[in-house]
Order: structure tokens, then C-alpha cells, then sequence
């Protein structure tokens, strides 16, 4: 009997120290950057580290939601990747937690600034610019003009030619939302986005999606940030680039640890390492174009060159705080959404 109880006792501490090693080495990461770089940060940090990673992507808006809904009962512990604004809707909702990261001496001020609007709940990982870019192929067959405007883009010629995302889902879309209500002003900027509207041939649920659409040829001008119609130039598809002329928004693609993350010390070494060189460097590996945060990180020739874009002020305090946000999405549902095509 003591021979079995001895058995028994270490059998149960082995057990116990096997599942506290294994839910040690864990986290669950929420990716809302483009899929192959989401899949290339999880390996990776996985080698570096030992931690199992298990990965999903989804949208910005959609990333968004999917926290909020299991904020009672977090499942994700860092959500890495997608545009800003929903990031600061979360900070200020209180879905995600404050962390001070070693790292940040590192950073470009853009960077630090994101985070100081969030109470150090959210931080910059990389910044890009809107605005659109359309196959050239398409343009030509269809014997279209060449646009180098968002206003050009609301002229009758290019109906059913337009993608974007929806504002909803997509964190690109938001940020084209709150750009033109910035850049032309709030009534007039809707009153783009229901000439925009009449143009549109679909609303995807992905930012990035409308312009792969115009890099297989089913789709001829995808609005979304610029770097993504770059991937696609550079990987040999027919599409152009286009900086409009009237000036842009731009996103400070950021990175959260989720409040009451279950692997909370598993998450703060995730954030330490992204913030790093040597994991932002990783973009260059699958043709992500964005400018990225540590100084010390390089940033593709290919990139767009953010100096020579005329950019907005883009207020990401107001636009990604939770009222704005909430109502700028309300109105351009009732508003623009439900108007016919």
C-alpha cells in the first residue's frame, strides 16, 4: 500500500508539474495584419522563445468584437497588428491592459505617442498610408482614365470599377471613414462616401482584400493602405499605386495585451519581442511594406516613402476613441450603406 501511495504521490506531482510546464509555455495571439506575416510572427516567436502559439487572424473590427464579446472570460492574450483606432476604442473600453515595455527607448515617437493616448495600453508597431491602387490591364481594357484623386474616383465612368472593405469589419475602411471626414470636412466627406457608395462594386469584410481582388484582375481599384498595393506590384501584378492628390490619412498599426489575459507573462514577452529588430525585420520576409516602429528595424526600398505623402493630421485620439467611432460607423450605415448602387 505505501509503495502504491508513493506511486500514486509522484505520479500526481509529475502530472501536475507537466500541465504547469505546459500552460507556461502558451499563448494565444490575435493577428490582424495579413496572413502570412500573422503565420511568420507566430513561428517565429514560437523558435525564439519555445512558447506554443496558437494564432488567429481575423480583421481589425472583427478582432475588435471578438475581444469585446469575451471580456468576461478573455481567450486571447495579445492582439497584434490592424490599424489603431479600434486598439484605442479597446484601451479606452478597458479591454486591454497597461504595459511599460523595456523596449520602448527603442521607438519612433509616432509610436510612443499612440500609447501615451492609451494610457500605455496599446503601443506603434508600424505606420502606413491610404490610399488605392487599381490594375492597369482593367483600366486600359476598359478604356478608363487614370485616377490620382479620391475625387476622381466618384466619376460616373468608374461605376462597379471600386472596392473597398466595410468600415465595420475592416480597420482600413475606418480609417478611409474618418480620412475623408477629416480631409473634406464631416458633411462633405459623407457626401464622398455616398458618391463612393454609387461606384462600389463590393464591401469585404478584409482592408486588404479589394486590392488582391485588382491584382487577379476580378476587381480594377481597391482602396487600402498603400504598402498592400505595393505587395501586390512587387509581386508581379499589373497594379498601380496611387497617393491622392488631395492629401490621406495614414494608421499607426498597433499591438495590445488583452485585460486578464490567462498567459499574462507569456503575452508581456510577446510584446518585448515584437518590439524588437529582429521581429519587425521578419515584414521583409513576406512583403509587408509598412513603416516599421524600433529605429533600428529596416524598412523595404519598396515601401512608400512617407515624406513624400501628403498626409492629414490625423487625430487618432478622437477618431479611435469609442463615441466617435460608434457614431461615425452609426451614419454611415443609415446613411450611406443603405443607399442603392
Amino acid at each position: 500500500m505505501n509503495k502504491f501511495s508513493t506511486f500514486a504521490l509522484t505520479s500526481v506531482v509529475a502530472m501536475t508539474a507537466s500541465l504547469s510546464a505546459a500552460q507556461a509555455e502558451k499563448l494565444t495571439l490575435y493577428c490582424s495584419a495579413q496572413e502570412d506575416w500573422c503565420q511568420l510572427m507566430a513561428r517565429s516567436f514560437e523558435d525564439a522563445t519555445g512558447i506554443d502559439v496558437n494564432m488567429t487572424r481575423k480583421s481589425s473590427g472583427e478582432t475588435f468584437a471578438q475581444i469585446k464579446a469575451e471580456s468576461a472570460n478573455p481567450k486571447g492574450d495579445v492582439w497584434w497588428g490592424g490599424t489603431g483606432d479600434p486598439h484605442l476604442q479597446a484601451a479606452e473600453e478597458n479591454l486591454t491592459a497597461t504595459y511599460m515595455s523595456p523596449m520602448r527607448d527603442q521607438l519612433h515617437d509616432w509610436a510612443i505617442s499612440q500609447a501615451e493616448g492609451a494610457d500605455n495600453k496599446t503601443i506603434g508597431i508600424y505606420s502606413g498610408a491610404l490610399g488605392y491602387g487599381y490594375n492597369t490591364e482593367l483600366l486600359a481594357a476598359n478604356n478608363l482614365p487614370e485616377p490620382s484623386c479620391w475625387k476622381d474616383l466618384l466619376k460616373p465612368e468608374y461605376k462597379g470599377h471600386v472596392q473597398m472593405a466595410n468600415p465595420n469589419s475592416s480597420g482600413t475602411a475606418y480609417t478611409t471613414l474618418a480620412s475623408m471626414v477629416q480631409l473634406f470636412g464631416e458633411d462633405e466627406g459623407f457626401e464622398f462616401m455616398k458618391g463612393l457608395h454609387a461606384n462600389i462594386n463590393q464591401y469585404t469584410k478584409s482592408g486588404s482584400a479589394p486590392i488582391k481582388a485588382a491584382g487577379r484582375g476580378e476587381n480594377t481599384i481597391g482602396i487600402v493602405f498603400m504598402h498592400d498595393a505595393v505587395k501586390q506590384a512587387v509581386s508581379g501584378f499589373p497594379v498601380k499605386v496611387v497617393a491622392p492628390c488631395e492629401g490621406t490619412g495614414y494608421e499607426i498599426g498597433s499591438m495590445s495585451i488583452i485585460e486578464g489575459a490567462r498567459n499574462m507573462e507569456e503575452a508581456q514577452k510577446f510584446y518585448d519581442w515584437a518590439l524588437s529588430p529582429e521581429a519587425q525585420n521578419l515584414a521583409l520576409q513576406v512583403n509587408a511594406f509598412q513603416v516599421p516602429s524600433n529605429k533600428g528595424s529596416e524598412t523595404s526600398p519598396s515601401a512608400p516613402d512617407m515624406s513624400t505623402i501628403k498626409l492629414i493630421d490625423y487625430d487618432f485620439k478622437k477618431y479611435g476613441s469609442s463615441d466617435e467611432r460608434k457614431r461615425l460607423l452609426q451614419k454611415w450605415d443609415e446613411d450611406v450603406s443603405t443607399l442603392p448602387q
